[in-house]
């Protein structure tokens, strides 16, 4: 409204200007006329009329420069008047509108990228099945007793319960590119296996009350101790988790790497055997971090450890914590 109005103004006055302009040049030119019906030299005639012609042209461009200022005028009034229609936004009202627009939007990543968690520690636990027998141990005792190195029998144990730990660790959120929403995880893992209950170790019952019988009085003392027959499996693998965001998670388990501490030890008291572990599972969220699973995996050695062969499977459920 106030460039409307000092527009107006700007008009009036030079209208105004224009009327003061053309008014004396309409009498210069009336009094013109007059002289030229008046009697007089011919000379002054042609002096006159040159004279008048002169300053009527200059009137005249000058006419025609008003003119155009007013319509450039009139036009700029016209388009202020077209734009009082339209909200006016002022561009450092625009600037501190787009500034807190990106303030917000990275308050929001910031806050979901907070509040996202990816990582969790798992507590797990089931069964476990091997494939071969556990195998057992030569007798330790030797010749003592005219026993001579026999062999007790192979620890027939193949089924096992396990219970263990571990964690999964964030690597990447699309599987570097080839696939939204699947997560890499590292996971790092622990699990205690224990087949059977106990095992005389090294002897049975039999050749064990023998020695007894048969050493009583040397001093030489006689192995009878039981022994548990158990595993520690260490891992670390890959693992991929499908379908991020979601409550549901299904997940694999390509190939790890595995190593299996076995107890008692092998023959020739080999404790260590490496190996590959694969798998595969899925996890649920159950409230808040709170997630629940189950999940099946095959361990499979390189090679078999002086006699024992660890490979097998094992199947159980987990309980995760978020973080």
């Amino acid at each position: 409204m106030k460039k409307t109005k000092l527009a107006l103004g700007v008009t009036t006055a030079l209208f105004a200007i224009a009327a003061a302009t053309i008014a004396p040049e309409a009498a210069a030119h009336a009094s013109t006329k007059a002289h030229k019906h008046a009697p007089k030299k011919a000379v002054q005639t042609v002096e006159t009329h040159t004279s008048s012609f002169s300053h009527t042209s200059s009137s005249n461009a000058k006419v025609d420069a008003l003119e155009a200022q007013l319509q450039s005028m009139q036009a700029e009034i016209r388009s202020l008047r077209a734009a009082q229609g339209r909200p006016v936004v002022d561009p450092d009202t625009a600037k501190v509108q787009e500034l807190d627009q990106w303030m917000n939007s990275v308050k929001a990543e910031g806050t979901s990228k907070k509040g996202a968690k990816d990582n969790m520690v798992f507590f797990r636990g089931g069964y476990g099945h091997n494939n071969d027998q556990r195998g057992g141990t030569l007798d330790p005792t030797g010749t003592a007793g005219g026993f001579g190195g026999a062999l007790p029998g192979a620890i027939g144990d193949r089924d096992a319960w396990y219970a263990g730990a571990g964690f999964d660790f964030n690597i990447n959120d699309n599987l570097f590119g080839m696939m939204n929403n699947t997560e890499v995880l590292g996971e790092l893992m622990f699990d205690y296996k224990q087949l059977g209950e106990r095992k005389l170790n090294g002897l049975n019952p039999a050749i064990t009350g023998a020695l007894i019988e048969q050493l009583a009085g040397t001093g030489i003392g006689v192995n009878a101790q039981t022994a548990t027959v158990n595993a520690l499996t260490l891992a670390a693998s890959p693992k991929i988790k499908f379908f991020k965001g979601s409550n549901f998670r299904p997940w694999l388990i390509p190939a790890g790497m595995e190593i299996t501490v076995i107890s008692p030890p092998s023959d020739a008291i080999t404790v260590l055997n490496p190996g590959m572990m694969f798998g595969a599972g899925a996890d649920y969220k159950i409230w808040k971090d709170i997630y629940a699973g189950a999940d099946v995996r095959y361990h499979h050695s390189f090679d078999n450890v002086d006699g024992v062969n660890p490979d097998g499977i094992t199947a159980g459920g987990y309980l995760g914590l978020g973080f």
